[in-house]
């Protein structure tokens, strides 16, 4: 192993208590998982109640990329910005029906 890649591999933990302390990364703990969405379901939606910061207290709607459950911990960035709402699907109805009462 080279000496670059030892280096790298030992700051994860450091690069995120650093994110914390200079106040650029908020904790937030996963409550709800809403679905998936992106074009082949590669992003999951969670409902995240912020733990710190400013919105303490706060639940938001995120996506995330990658594996999550419920009580995982995320660090956010930023809390202003929300995810947007997942679109439901119309159920008992064909594609030309659906698609008809859209031109309406």
């Amino acid at each position: 192993m080279s000496r670059e890649q030892k280096t790298s591999e030992n700051k994860g933990p450091q690069v995120a208590a650093t994110l914390l302390e200079a106040g650029e990364a908020v904790p937030a703990i996963v409550e709800e998982i809403l679905g998936r969405t992106g074009k082949v379901g590669e992003v999951t939606q969670v409902k995240a109640r912020i733990l710190q910061g400013r919105d303490r207290g706060k639940t938001m709607r995120r996506n995330v990329k990658g594996p999550i459950r419920i009580r995982d911990i995320l660090m956010l960035r930023e809390t202003q910005i929300e995810a947007r709402r997942l679109r439901t699907k119309i159920k008992g109805m064909s594609s030309s029906t659906r698609n008809a009462s859209r031109r309406d």
